[in-house]
């Protein structure tokens, strides 16, 4: 089981990486930001990852505008 002094820890390493990435606005949020951490722990593509994110955005935004533009 972790100790309380190792949870701490990974909090503080958490929020750290928050503040790093509200600095660089990758509009990740800690739910988003703890998940991309975890896919990398477990081997997947640091730059991979960040290009599916930024497509799945673009997705998001072409959507947004049709919908927009249909309603």
């Amino acid at each position: 089981m972790a100790s309380a002094a190792n949870l701490n820890a990974v909090r503080e390493t958490m929020d750290v990486l928050l503040e790093i990435s509200r600095l660089l606005n990758t509009g990740l949020d800690m739910e988003s930001l703890s998940i991309c951490v975890r896919l990398c722990e477990q081997g997947i593509n640091p730059e991979a990852l960040a290009s599916v994110i930024k497509e799945l955005r673009k997705a998001t935004d072409s959507l947004k505008t049709a919908e927009n533009m249909t309603g």
